[in-house]
């Protein structure tokens, strides 16, 4: 996290149009929708297009030699209220937020979405990466919940990001 602090944080992958962290879209201010059916759920994020399947048909988390994703292998189901997302399977190096948390093929986040009131989703996330991380931590996000909101086209160019000190975009050089 140190080095990507000081490298200006060029290597951010939104900064180069690539998916952004897991945990960046959680606090990202543009919004999301949620996709539900009985046994899959999709999560589409303005930002980025970015896309998070949930698999609610009752299968287990993939085994650890599953081809890794941007955004993991996502199975969750519903504890009375509560919606709890279990992920793994994430890419090896990855950014968990624009800070550039480290995030590895190791972690597991689980993630427990609430609606406490009518405008309120809560969710409650904890990161177990020993690979990364001493203990596993939890952070709360709240968002506010806008039904019947349309999301618009989000087109991302890499050339947006000469800017960082570093860059290697022709523009840059």
């Amino acid at each position: 996290m140190e080095k990507r602090k000081a490298d200006n944080s060029k290597d951010n992958p939104d900064a180069h149009c690539l998916p952004m962290g897991f945990l960046q879209f959680h606090n990202h201010p543009e919004p999301r929708k949620i996709v539900q059916t009985p046994t899959y759920m999709a999560i589409i994020y303005e930002a980025n297009s970015g896309l998070r399947q949930i698999f609610m048909d009752g299968r287990s988390l993939p085994p650890k030699d599953a081809e890794p994703w941007w955004y993991g292998y996502s199975v969750g189901k519903w504890d009375g209220d509560t919606l709890v997302v279990e992920t793994t399977g994430f890419l090896d190096g990855g950014w968990l937020d624009v800070q550039g948390s480290p995030l590895t093929d190791q972690a597991k986040v689980t993630e427990r979405f609430r609606r406490p009131n009518f405008g309120t989703l809560e969710i409650d996330i904890t990161v177990d990466d020993p690979k990364a991380y001493t203990k596993p931590w939890t952070v709360r996000v709240n968002q506010r919940f806008l039904p019947d909101t349309e999301l618009i086209e989000f087109i991302c160019e890499d050339r947006d990001a000469t800017h960082y000190v570093g860059a290697t975009t022709p523009e840059a050089k």
